[in-house]
């Protein structure tokens, strides 16, 4: 805050107030001004504050006692503290209202006592009279200070691990597209809807796909056998009743036995065989609950598959290490480490895809992205092709690699060797071929303005390093305060970002660790 030349306190005040967006701050600064500003934000300018206080301070040093106007004590000069707007108490009440804000979390902005004063105090005051009285609620104000650049900030998230790993990340100021983030503690996640990392799924498709599948996985079963659907809207309908007889809410009704349209001349005692144009029909009925089993059961399959071949870690590890006793005429093994890797980045990607698909290409609610049914129709075409064609390149690389091939003949290792690198470029192409086909077929029309996907990375997902602590946020040994300057990247170009940690241990204090992106 240099260009205002605000104290420490009073620039956070301004950048809590603004959610820590300094674009959002110099705009208002431009078009409302310094003055709406501050008021907004509770922070008194400097001219004032300077004023106010060379004032209160003559005004305190010549009286042998001061009245407090909240307890109505008289009180020594030095047991009064007076905030920047100029207004002062007694050390008592003024304690006792920040325990009381701190305890009901309002820790980010404790504004002065005084009636109509909408300023924030100074938390470094704030801090020192709470430590006196409760040293663990002054530390519970320093936490809720740190957090609030976190939970107030678009770009800092904390990682959503459960149980918590108590790390934040903090993605760089220019990054505006939907970004998958690795986590230190190795979890993968959408910066965007802290849901796990789903992509080439958008966020609304994924947080419905999400709800449905928890809901509806366990019902799918018990659907199938309790429920037959609707001759009129081809809904589930359950029978509650002994009458056979059944009504649907959309007030059709129909024979529970044979699943046709009531009327005068419904009979269905006598077994007649089923023509085609009516098997067709019951095909239709059913379509419902058939179309959705059919995609969820291929989105499991993939994950399940991931869960089964996970395990090739450690076996790809066991299989480098035999070539390696073994003499094999191949050296360099990165092949094997780099085909295991695809193998699992793919099979997530088609997983997704499954859900992806159900939604784009079902009745509700995209069914307005692509308004032309022919061009829908080609467009589905192209994407399932796209999608089948990686589907059949995964299976051959995962067939590839959980081969013994450990125990095969040196040329036929040199020849597995060639096909595991050429399938490992071929899905990646495929990969990045089915995320071009959703953005550019599926996400550009107004409809799908707001789902977009996260860009593909052929390395996946983008990892958060750590950075080197700077010497001055290290917490101090007799208060534990944390000194909240700038940390110095190794890298001048690296954005940076501010992961609260706190400590188990008994004599642990709080500190400051950065994850960039």
């Amino acid at each position: 805050m240099e260009i205002l030349s605000l104290k420490e306190h009073h620039a956070r005040t301004l950048l809590i107030h603004c959610r820590w967006d300094m674009e959002k701050l110099l705009t208002i600064l431009v078009e409302k001004g310094k003055d709406e500003l501050y008021s907004k934000a509770g922070v008194t300018s400097l001219e004032q504050d300077d004023n106010s206080a060379a004032a209160n301070s003559s005004k305190l040093s010549i009286s042998s006692m001061v009245l407090c106007t909240i307890c109505y004590e008289d009180v020594p000069p030095c047991e009064i503290t007076t905030m920047d707007c100029g207004h002062y108490f007694c050390n008592s009440c003024w304690t006792e209202h920040f325990i009381v804000k701190i305890s009901e979390g309002q820790s980010r902005r404790i504004g002065c006592m005084e009636h109509k004063c909408y300023s924030v105090c100074d938390e470094e005051k704030v801090r020192n009279l709470v430590n006196s009285r409760d040293p663990n609620l002054a530390e519970k104000f320093d936490r809720f200070l740190l957090e609030s650049y976190i939970e107030d900030n678009s770009k800092v998230k904390w990682c959503p691990s459960a149980p918590h790993c108590g790390n934040a990340i903090r993605i760089g100021d220019d990054i505006e597209e939907i970004l998958e983030i690795e986590c230190a503690c190795g979890q993968q996640f959408c910066f965007n809807c802290l849901s796990e990392a789903h992509s080439p799924c958008p966020c609304p498709i994924w947080e419905m796909w999400s709800k449905k599948s928890l809901l509806d996985s366990e019902n799918a079963n018990w659907l199938t056998v309790h429920t037959k659907p609707c001759p009129n809207c081809h809904k589930p309908v359950e029978k509650n009743g002994g009458c056979n007889h059944v009504g649907c809410v959309c007030g059709k009704s129909f024979c529970w036995h044979c699943g046709d349209p009531l009327n005068k001349e419904h009979k269905c005692g006598r077994y007649v065989e089923k023509s085609e144009k009516k098997e067709e029909f019951g095909l239709i009925t059913q379509n419902y609950l058939l179309r959705y089993t059919h995609y969820l059961n291929r989105y499991k399959a993939h994950l399940d598959s991931l869960k089964l071949e996970s395990k090739l870690k450690k076996t790809g590890e066991e299989k480098i290490l035999c070539l390696i006793e073994s003499d094999a005429i191949v050296t360099n093994y990165s092949w094997v480490s780099n085909g295991i890797d695809r193998l699992f980045r793919s099979r997530r990607i088609l997983s997704y895809s499954y859900a992806f698909a159900y939604y784009m290409f079902g009745d509700e609610p995209f069914e307005n992205c692509i308004t032309n049914k022919e061009e829908r129709k080609r467009k589905q075409n192209l994407f399932e092709d796209q999608q089948q064609q990686l589907e059949l390149n995964v299976e051959k690389l995962s067939s590839m690699i959980e081969d013994p091939f450990e125990y095969f003949p040196q040329d036929e290792i040199s020849l597995r060797k060639a096909h595991i690198i050429n399938l490992t470029r071929v899905v990646d192409k495929l990969c990045k071929e089915l995320y071009e086909c959703i953005e550019n077929d599926f996400m550009d029309s107004s409809e799908c303005a707001n789902s977009n996907i996260a860009l593909y990375k052929s390395n996946g997902v983008e990892k958060a390093s750590k950075l080197v602590i700077h010497e001055d946020m290290q917490p101090s040994p007799s208060n534990g305060e944390v000194n909240k300057r700038p940390c110095k990247s190794s890298s001048s170009n690296e954005s940076y970002t501010a992961e609260v940690k706190i400590e188990a241990e008994e004599s642990s204090l709080k500190r400051l660790k950065v994850f960039p992106v």
